[in-house]
């Protein structure tokens, strides 16, 4: 068997999309999270959501980061 090592080009050309797509499907599980804690009576499963949604918050400012890099280095 022959393994091709040949790493693959690098094609940004859709960041920016795939980055606003991630940005998308991360605001929608924090709604959804959000949305489960009317029906969480566990203080410990509210806190464990609160904190998965608080670093949500994080993973999307470094998506919007990467964004404005992404459309500086395209134009």
């Amino acid at each position: 068997m022959t393994y091709n090592n040949k790493p693959n080009p690098d094609d940004r050309s859709d960041n920016v999309e795939k980055l606003q797509s991630m940005i998308t499907n991360t605001i929608e599980n924090m709604e959804a999270a959000e949305e489960s804690l009317a029906f969480t009576d566990s203080e410990t499963q509210r806190q464990q959501i609160q904190a998965k949604n608080d670093r949500r918050r994080e993973s999307i400012e470094s998506f919007r980061s990467e964004v404005k890099d992404e459309a500086k280095n395209q134009g």
